[in-house]
């Protein structure tokens, strides 16, 4: 655990508080059995009051005084677990966010998410149960052992006889609980994942009318977990009666043979009550050791799955000695002979790409499903990073910036619009905090979101978690808006109008070329309408680029981009813009 053990260091004059007072807690009720068993033989038996007066106030002390101590133990250690986890969580978030896609998909959001919750509030039981009751139980377990020993030795063998028996059933319980523990953590992150997806697809699981498939599926993973946890609570309900009967039976030897060795005039009847008492916390002393042994198997399987994420380091990091852009950046984006290949890949998705996008024009890149147009797009900010080649902005390679820098350069309207749960304002200022109400407005309008100003609150209207209080068209428009607001010298735009009306996307289309004279421009898309105005059109096939040029100069003389453009256009528009471009038109 020395990962998430780092964690606890600035608690650690908490847990020496902890300890101290679980000692003075501890020793307060040692104190109590040899107390009482000096009550019995010399106060009552000696009828003498006075004694039991004073034994008594002192015992009274004692409780007061062990009962504060317990309550300041309990209250570090509350604070010292909460705190722990709340480090931890913060640090595995923090480090979670310097993942490249990369890592993320090796683990999946479901299971960072699962490991982030479920795994660190497990480990924040542990150590809890650590810091109050496997500091407290062989406390209590040692000095009521050699208490005992010291009212009462001629007895020591029933302590003995107790122990060995409790020590059989701990083993046997642990041997039998602990692997199921491991198992049942496993099935509850396959429970999490399927109810995730389950959640988050229920519209592609109603469309498809598979209610009842997947109901089977989280029914099948829900009663394994059920009939585990009933096997666990089986087995663990044993270990109550158990400990009772040993206690009783512990308690009945220890009077028979007490009442035998005192007949005898060899043990004190206030000794054998205090032996008593020490036996019982012998064997609760076991009882708490038990309940962290069979507890910790489970912390350490989430503390093994933490320990994965803290221990995979980023694929992508910043240099040692980053280079500085000039303060006037241009944004000029060169591909150089990048060739990109997903981890465990066989073939490469991208080879050997060249082009140039440059500042004050729009270039686009379009293909068929596959091509790797937006995985093209996602080397610009680094969300991967290249295989070989190199990409740079203004002559400066993208790998010897540091991800802050590389990221203020470029402004990204995504392919799956994502907003956040607050307003869309906030919503909007995700990268550009300072920006005025006015230019909002202003960006609004060039991405076409004009049903904002219809809305009650207008930039003040509330978003919903996932913008799911929205339609597609407008999170897309949103989306655009918010890149335009971070006013980065590079806007790229990865099939961004695809939710968008022909008309909302002619007017759209329009507005980079007039609104964003001075950016590098780059788009993604489908539709050939969407980026036939672009300066330049880069066409893409199967990981390779296959046409470069204007609209009716790649009419001329690319096949591809023609069967696209024949594609989506009717009979009669594909001959007239055939015929524009055999004309020379450019």
């Amino acid at each position: 655990m020395k990962k998430a053990l780092h964690y606890l260091r600035p608690y650690y004059w908490q847990i020496a508080i902890i300890i101290v007072m679980t000692y003075l807690s501890v020793w307060a009720s040692l104190q109590l059995p040899t107390i009482m068993s000096e009550i019995v033989n010399t106060g009552m038996i000696g009828n003498n009051w006075q004694f039991i007066i004073d034994s008594g106030i002192h015992m009274i002390l004692i409780t007061i005084g062990g009962s504060i101590a317990t309550i300041i133990a309990g209250y570090f250690a509350s604070r010292a677990a909460t705190g722990f986890a709340r480090d931890l969580r913060q640090g595995v978030f923090n480090h979670i966010h310097d993942f490249s896609l990369t890592e993320i998909n090796r683990f999946s959001t479901a299971s960072l998410i699962t490991r982030s919750t479920n795994d660190i509030m497990q480990l924040q039981q542990v150590i809890l149960l650590v810091l109050r009751v496997s500091l407290q139980a062989p406390m209590i377990a040692i000095g009521a052992i050699f208490s005992a020993l010291h009212v009462a030795p001629n007895m020591a063998w029933i302590i003995g006889l107790s122990v060995a028996v409790l020590l059989i059933m701990v083993i046997t319980i642990c041997l039998l609980v602990i692997p199921k523990f491991k198992l049942q953590q496993k099935l509850i992150d396959s429970l999490n994942l399927v109810a995730r997806e389950n959640l988050t697809g229920i519209r592609v699981i109603r469309a498809f009318n598979n209610e009842s498939t997947q109901e089977a599926k989280f029914d099948k993973i829900n009663h394994q977990i059920a009939d585990l946890n009933l096997w666990v609570n089986r087995i663990n309900n044993i270990l109550q009666p158990g400990m009772t009967m040993v206690i009783s039976f512990t308690t009945l030897t220890i009077i028979w043979v007490g009442a035998h060795l005192a007949m005898a005039g060899d043990i004190e009847i206030g000794n054998m009550m205090a032996f008593i008492q020490y036996a019982t916390q012998i064997i609760m002393g076991f009882l708490m050791l038990i309940v962290v042994i069979v507890i910790l198997p489970r912390g350490q399987v989430s503390n093994n799955r933490i320990n994965e994420v803290l221990k995979t380091a980023p694929s992508i990091t910043d240099p040692k000695n980053p280079a500085k852009l000039p303060k006037q950046n241009a944004g000029e984006v060169q591909f150089h002979q990048v060739t990109f290949s997903y981890p465990g890949a066989e073939q490469p998705v991208l080879n050997d790409i060249n082009f140039t996008a440059k500042p004050g024009q729009i270039t686009a890149i379009i293909g068929s499903t596959g091509s790797g147009k937006s995985t093209l797009i996602n080397l610009i900010p680094r969300l991967y990073d290249v295989t070989a080649g190199q990409i740079t902005i203004d002559g400066q390679d993208i790998r010897d910036l540091n991800q802050s820098d590389l990221v203020k350069l470029v402004s990204l309207a995504p392919q799956k619009a994502k907003l956040f749960s607050g307003t869309i304002k906030s919503n909007l200022k995700l990268g550009n905090k300072q920006t005025p109400d006015q230019q909002l407005v202003d960006n609004l309008a060039i991405a076409q979101a004009n049903f904002v100003n219809e809305l009650p609150d207008k930039l003040d209207h509330e978003i919903a978690q996932g913008g799911t209080n929205v339609s597609g068209g407008q999170k897309q428009r949103l989306s655009i808006a918010r890149a335009l607001t971070k006013d980065s010298p590079i806007l790229i735009f990865d099939d961004s109008f695809s939710a968008l009306d022909y008309k909302t996307d002619a007017k759209l289309r329009r507005a980079p070329k007039k609104n964003a004279q001075d950016k590098t421009v780059l788009i993604v898309a489908q539709r050939i309408s969407t980026i036939q105005d672009a300066d330049q059109i880069i066409v893409l096939d199967q990981g390779s680029v296959v046409g470069k040029g204007t609209h009716y100069e790649l009419l001329r003389t690319n096949e591809i981009y023609r069967q696209i453009t024949k594609s989506q256009f009717s009979d009669s528009e594909y001959e007239r813009e055939l015929q524009e471009a055999n004309n020379g038109k450019n």
